[in-house]
């Protein structure tokens, strides 16, 4: 029985909560800047880095990871101090396509690129 016990509580520490942002009018090659630029940072840390950044892909992931803060400490009970930033990717969403006028009667294709971000934290144990 007290096995059982111990393997429960080790799952319950073991949460991680994710936000998702979806179909952002943003290429995903410039998000990836700011996911790389936060990943395994604490949580309070990567969202005082992300303000202060001057980009506008800096002002999305912000958000997205605002969002996921507080899904874990307002729906899983975390403490907001010891989250970290457990994992932060781009995936490439649907690329909307168009055309550009060109010179003699030309057409160049635009590529209109949108992203889907999704931020998962964690709350890092103490070391004892």
């Amino acid at each position: 029985m007290a096995d059982t016990d111990s393997q429960a509580t080790a799952k319950t520490e073991d949460v991680s909560v994710r936000a998702v942002a979806k179909y952002v009018h943003m290429a995903p090659r410039k998000l990836r800047l700011c996911a790389r630029a936060i990943y395994g940072k604490p949580a309070k840390a990567a969202a005082n880095m992300l303000s202060l950044t001057n980009k506008r892909a800096a002002g999305v992931m912000l958000r997205v990871l605002q969002s996921a803060m507080a899904n874990a400490v307002n729906n899983n009970s975390m403490s907001a101090d010891k989250l970290f930033v457990y994992r932060a990717y781009v995936d490439e969403g649907p690329t909307g396509k168009g055309w550009l006028p060109r010179s003699r009667g030309r057409a160049s294709q635009l590529h209109k690129r949108t992203s889907h971000i999704t931020v998962v934290v964690k709350e890092k144990e103490s070391l004892h």
